[in-house]
């Protein structure tokens, strides 16, 4: 859906690209059902691992906090304080999730998994897959248009160069 604030606009093409990385993860976590574990030489799951790593502790951590700092207080000031606690309180929940995954990430791809480890991945997994697919949806159906139809210009000019400036 586009957009006509750049700033709904890059954050709903955020959302897709978390979309896709969580289809990954999901896809990857099918293919080892419980007590199967992959293979360490496994080059998918690899790469996974890292893209996993690098969305959470980067490009999940710079969306989040902007969203913090900037959005949700700014749906405050026009009264959808509710909403803004709302997904500030999934934004913990969210973090606590995808930490415990780069953890076993990052031991998972360092060592390989066995198959007690691997399970933990995959619970850990399928928990942050279902967090950030319900909040991502939440996000387009309120936070976004909301932004998109309050939002001044000049507001919108300076957070939408605040925000790609720290890309």
């Amino acid at each position: 859906m586009p957009f006509a604030n750049r700033i709904s606009q890059v954050m709903h093409d955020e959302h897709d690209a978390t979309i896709a990385l969580m289809a990954r993860l999901r896809q990857v976590i099918a293919q080892y059902p419980k007590g199967r574990s992959p293979e360490a030489n496994d080059l998918v799951l690899a790469r996974l691992l890292t893209d996993l790593s690098v969305a959470i502790e980067n490009e999940l951590a710079r969306h989040f906090l902007f969203e913090e700092e900037e959005l949700f207080s700014y749906l405050t000031v026009y009264g959808d304080a509710a909403i803004a606690t709302h997904l500030m309180d999934e934004h913990v929940a969210i973090r606590r999730a995808g930490s415990a995954l780069v953890t076993l990430a990052g031991e998972g791809g360092a060592r390989g998994f066995d198959p007690p480890r691997w399970d933990e991945f995959r619970y850990h997994g399928q928990v942050l897959c279902d967090l950030l697919e319900a909040h991502v949806q939440k996000e387009e159906m309120a936070l976004l248009p909301a932004i998109d139809e309050l939002m001044d210009s000049n507001t919108e000019m300076r957070l939408y160069e605040r925000y790609t400036e720290t890309a």
